[in-house]
């Protein structure tokens, strides 16, 4: 008869996400997921498999409660002022103290893991591939309800906001001075006029 599970695959998992988020993937050893999931070894590795599987499960889960962006972009009305507010919002979580330490999960990933490994690559890339459709076909609808000039490309500042984005996530993250990131997130909005 197979034993009932002792524990909650679901907040372990939440668990380990956190714990990621925080330490990375390589500062994080099975001991102090052990530790800090309250759960055995063996438990951890018949749950959810070795440190990466459980590593990349824990990424994926974090993907699953980003707010939905083509939702927040895709509403009836004007489009760039949730544009700004996007861009804004990125901004202020990037600089909010209680945010800034741990960073971006997905951001995290690309500096750490993505580079030498394909499966967090993918999961970065997925993850950017959206957010980078999302504010297309945005400016697409803004472009077509004449907000956005008609000679600024849609795709290019699309591609400029993905990077503007993360990379206020990262610098966020390292720099003690929220005006950084806030007065390049404002800078960036000046393309959109």
């Amino acid at each position: 008869m197979a034993r009932t599970k002792e524990f909650d695959p679901d907040a372990a998992l939440q668990a380990a996400l956190e714990l990621f988020w925080q330490r990375g993937y390589e500062a994080t050893s099975m001991s102090d997921l052990v530790e800090h999931l309250g759960i055995g070894r063996a438990s951890i590795y018949a749950t959810f498999g070795n440190k990466h599987e459980l590593y990349l499960k824990a990424l994926a889960r974090y993907v699953e409660q980003l707010p939905d962006l083509l939702r927040e972009l895709s509403q009836p009305g004007p489009v760039l002022p949730a544009v700004r507010a996007l861009v804004r919002r990125y901004a202020d979580e990037a600089s909010a103290e209680n945010l800034r330490r741990n960073g971006c999960f997905i951001t995290n990933t690309a500096a750490e893991l993505a580079p030498h490994d394909p499966a967090a690559a993918r999961q970065v890339e997925r993850n950017w591939d959206h957010l980078e459709t999302a504010l297309h076909s945005a400016l697409i609808r803004a472009q077509a309800q004449a907000e956005l000039p008609a000679d600024r490309d849609p795709l290019t500042l699309a591609r400029l906001l993905l990077v503007l984005l993360q990379g206020l996530r990262l610098v966020g993250k390292a720099s003690p001075d929220p005006a950084r990131v806030r007065d390049a997130a404002e800078q960036a909005l000046v393309l959109l006029d």
